[in-house]
Parts: structure tokens; C-alpha cells; sequence
């Protein structure tokens, strides 16, 4: 599979956690590597159930371009294809189910633990990959409401304007680790 993901260099790479015969995680080790080698390299991990471990390798790297989904999630035709889409794109997609096992792990240590309660909401959806027009539908706020908070957890979170760089990643990395 590594070999595959390397020499066809595809859009995106949707990966299983585990396949027959051997039901060992060599797949999502193959796309690791692969993103190891070539940075940047899109890939949408299917599993069975939320394994932190698998969560954290991928988010370890603090690139976007991927993404961790339940596979009940897949069976949605219209949500696993726009989770595809994203991740292609070079977004971060990640299932709610992942996000509340990653966050389950106690209260928020530093910077982010310093974010108010609405900051920590959008800050959410914003790991889950949602636009600033997905995020104020979703918190009935307005989409400039929005900005500001973002604006804001930028600056709790030390993180500054890169023409380079999308800021959204390392916030929710800093998120996701808390």
C-alpha cells in the first residue's frame, strides 16, 4: 500500500484502520509513512470505533489535509463524500465521536484552557471542519460573530497572521491535544 500511496500520488488517500487477512493497522501505518514522505498528502482514515492512538499519530504532524471518521459516518453518502471533498482540499476532518474521546481526557491545560466557553464552541466546530457560515448556523450567531471569536482565539492562543500558513490548523491541534 505504502508503495501505492507513493508512486500514484493520489488526491486523496481514504484509508481503513484495519482490513482482512491480518486486521492489524498496517493500512494506516502505509498512509503515515506515506504522509512522512510526502508531506501534505491528503488522507481520510475510516475506523470501526475512535482509537486515540491513531488519532493523535495523525494530528501529530500539524499539517491539515486529513481526516478521521467513523465508518457508520461513511454509510452517509453526502456527508463521507463531503468529508472526502475537505480533505482533498486540504482541510481537517474530524468525526464529533473523535473529538469528544480526545477531549474526554480532563480539563484543558493552558492557553486554550483560558478560552471562553463560546471560543470552545466554536473552536469545536471549527475541528470538526466547519466554515464560518456552518459554524454561526450551527451556534445561531451571526458570521462576523464568528470572525471575532475566531480573531480572538487566535490571540489567546499566541497564534499570528502567516500569508503561508491557515491558522485554523494549529488551533485545533492546540484543541485536540488539550
Amino acid at each position: 500500500m505504502l508503495r501505492a500511496l507513493l508512486e500514484e500520488e493520489p488526491d486523496v488517500a481514504v484509508v481503513d484502520v484495519r482490513l482482512p487477512p491480518s486486521f492489524t493497522d498496517e493500512c494506516l501505518q502505509a498512509a503515515l509513512e506515506a504522509r512522512r514522505r510526502r508531506p501534505g498528502l491528503p488522507v481520510l482514515v475510516l475506523s470501526q470505533y475512535v482509537e486515540q492512538l491513531y488519532a493523535n499519530e495523525l494530528l501529530a504532524g500539524g499539517e491539515g489535509a486529513l481526516g478521521y471518521l467513523l465508518k457508520d459516518r461513511a454509510t452517509d453518502t453526502e456527508q463521507f463524500v463531503d468529508a472526502v471533498r475537505r480533505v482533498a482540499a486540504g482541510g481537517t476532518v474530524m468525526d464529533p465521536q473523535v473529538i469528544a474521546k480526545l477531549l474526554a481526557r480532563g480539563e484543558a491545560r493552558g492557553t486554550v484552557g483560558d478560552l471562553t466557553a463560546r471560543e470552545r464552541d466554536v473552536l469545536e466546530l471549527m475541528a470538526e471542519g466547519r466554515s464560518n457560515a456552518a459554524i454561526a448556523s450551527g451556534l445561531h450567531i451571526s458570521e462576523s460573530a464568528v470572525a471575532k471569536h475566531t480573531a480572538s482565539i487566535f490571540a489567546r492562543l499566541g497564534i499570528a497572521p502567516s500569508a503561508d500558513d491557515n491558522r485554523r490548523v494549529p488551533a485545533v491541534l492546540a484543541y485536540l491535544k488539550r
